[in-house]
Formats: structure tokens, C-alpha cells, sequence
């Protein structure tokens, strides 16, 4: 495979697997509707590398017109799927919005794929397909029961079991998804990182917004849960390791079939732990303070991240210090994002 078409090239996840695969001699092909991104990444990525893309394309996957005429014009190898709308919360508020884009971006996706004769594809799917498990169900194996509890991890879910289906009924096409758990961090250079629309969703990224002074102070939803400091506790992941760990699973696409792998460091760190190496990183402390726990928050969710290392011979490579270093450099050089 030389070709690879990346979906939502511009997005935090899928600019830094550009950079990855243009680095690893892979001939790129991106699209994005700019939703919740910026065609500055892209310049950024080939700025980077020193290597174009091969093409560029502002095109929503639904566009089955537009997204037609980008498979015409090159001929693609594989496919890795990032494209779609990603914040949990939102989804419970705005759940319709949720299923018409990730659902119905997916289908007009594998209808050109189809049509093109291309049945390979890496799938960005989520540790939230396993909804919100007990403490004695962690660390989360890829034999976990599957339970998502939000609209968003239900897209998730509901597009793995349908790429299940197809594999099972054409055994031309071949798709491994994977699960990743909570990336954080940024490359580098700082040229190229998470710049979230609006109030961060995610941690990370609020931390860094209070640490420039484009926020006040966090918020620590909970501090009586049954850990060792309180707080609840996740698995973070660089991702630049998530993004290698997507050029990993490629060869895998040479046989046909349907597979789900784990991406994670298989550690657990609490919020606080995140925020005093953030203050580390930073160099001063990260103000918070401390609010009534979050309804449906669970108390720790981290993976088992053997069968990564059996399948793909990927292992998570940052520590969590490191993560939080190179995404205050981003914020520090970017604060007000692209």
C-alpha cells in the first residue's frame, strides 16, 4: 500500500498520523470539512515533513458527489477513518447531530470505497464502547463487554458492529479499529497540536487554556472517589504514539477479515496526577478547585495493552510528564490555537 486516504486530515488525531505516514514514505491523500479543524494544520504537516500531500480536499463524507470525485482522481490503497464528531457531552445534548455525522459520513464513505474497489481501512474508534465499567472489570481487555453509554460512544459501537458486518459478508474488505483511550500531548516541534473549538471537553487541553490565561482556573469534578488521591482516573496517551500505532496496523489490512485492537499505556493516571505534571511542565502551579462529582463519570478506565504489542508489536513509548511538556510547548507557542 502507497496511497493511504486520511479522513479528518486536519483534526488534532489525524494531522500528526499525516505527519507519520508522509515521514514513513506513504503517499497521502486528505479530506476535511474544517468542521472542527484547520487547513492551517495541513500547512503546518507538510511544512514539517518538507513533503506535500498528495491532495487536500474540503469535502464532508456525506458529499457522496465530492467525496466520488477525490477517489476518481487518486488512486488510494487504504483508508484511515478519523472524520467525525467526538465530545460526549455534546452528544447527549445534540445526539441526532451525532448519529447523522458519524453514521451517515461512514456509509457515504464505504459506498466510494466500494465503488472504487478500496476495502481497507483503519477505523478511529473509542475506549467508550465499553461504556462505563466497574473497577473489577480494569485494566479493559478487547474481550471487555461492550456497553457505551453515550450517543458518542454509540456511534462508536454501532459503526464497529456494522464494519463487522460487512468483513463478515465480503471477504474482499478488511478494517481494524482502534480503541483509543485519552490522547493528550502534541508534536514536538509545536508546530502542530489539539486546538478544540469553544470550552475544552477534555482535560488536557482545559489545563493548558488555564496555564496561557485563557481560563480562570479547572474544575475537579469529585474528589471522594475510591483511588488513592480521589480523584478518577484515566489511561493517556501521546498522540504521537497513537498515530504510529495507526502505521502498525496497516500490514494487518493485508488479510482480509474484521479486528479491534486497544490503544493505551495500560497506566492509570488520576486528574490530580495530570495536574501536577502539568504544573511541572508549566512551571507553576495549576490553580483548580474542587466541584460535586460528574454524573456517569467512572471511577478508573485503563487498558490492557498486550494484544497492541502481540498484534502490532505497538507499545506506548511517552511517559505522562512528556505529554504534558510537549502540549504546554504547543499552547505556549499557539495560545490562541491556529
Amino acid at each position: 500500500m502507497t496511497v493511504v486516504l486520511v479522513t479528518g486530515a486536519a483534526g488534532y488525531i489525524g494531522s500528526h498520523t499525516c505527519v507519520e505516514l508522509l515521514e514513513a514514505g506513504y503517499e497521502v491523500v486528505g479530506v476535511d470539512n474544517y468542521d472542527n479543524s484547520s487547513p492551517e494544520a495541513i500547512t503546518r504537516v507538510e511544512e514539517l515533513v518538507g513533503v506535500r500531500l498528495a491532495g487536500m480536499y474540503d469535502v464532508d463524507l456525506r458529499d457522496r458527489a465530492a467525496l466520488g470525485r477525490v477517489f476518481a482522481r487518486h488512486q488510494i490503497d487504504a483508508v484511515m477513518h478519523f472524520a467525525g464528531l467526538k465530545a460526549v457531552g455534546e452528544s447527549v445534548e445534540l445526539p441526532m447531530k451525532y448519529y447523522d455525522t458519524n453514521i451517515g459520513s461512514t456509509l457515504g464513505l464505504i459506498a466510494e470505497m466500494e465503488a472504487s474497489g478500496v476495502r481497507k481501512m483503519v477505523f478511529s474508534s473509542s475506549c467508550t464502547v465499553y461504556g462505563s465499567p466497574e473497577p473489577d472489570q480494569v485494566p479493559l481487555t478487547e474481550y471487555t463487554p461492550l456497553q457505551a453509554v453515550s450517543p458518542y460512544g454509540r456511534t462508536k459501537l454501532l459503526l464497529e458492529e456494522m464494519l463487522n458486518d460487512l468483513c463478515a459478508s465480503n471477504d474482499g474488505w478488511s478494517v481494524m479499529s482502534l480503541r483509543y483511550f485519552n490522547p493528550i500531548g502534541a508534536h514536538g516541534s509545536g508546530r502542530i497540536g489539539e486546538d478544540p473549538a469553544g470550552v475544552p471537553n477534555n482535560l488536557l487541553p482545559y489545563i493548558m487554556q488555564v496555564a496561557v490565561g485563557r481560563r480562570e482556573k479547572l474544575s475537579v469534578f469529585g474528589d471522594d472517589y475510591p483511588t488513592a488521591d480521589g480523584t478518577c482516573i484515566r489511561d493517556y496517551i501521546h498522540v504521537v504514539d497513537l498515530a504510529r500505532g495507526h502505521l502498525d496496523a496497516l500490514p494487518l489490512l493485508e488479510t482480509s477479515g474484521y479486528g479491534a485492537i486497544n490503544l493505551g499505556t495500560g497506566i492509570g493516571s488520576s486528574v490530580l496526577e495530570v495536574v501536577e505534571a502539568s504544573s511541572k511542565a508549566v512551571g507553576r502551579p495549576i490553580p483548580y478547585e474542587v466541584k460535586p462529582r460528574r454524573v456517569g463519570d467512572s471511577i478508573a478506565v485503563f487498558a490492557d495493552p498486550a494484544h497492541a504489542l502481540d498484534a502490532l508489536g505497538w507499545k506506548a513509548e511517552f511517559d505522562l510528564q512528556q505529554m504534558c511538556a510537549d502540549q504546554w510547548r504547543w499552547q505556549k507557542m499557539n495560545p490562541d490555537g491556529y
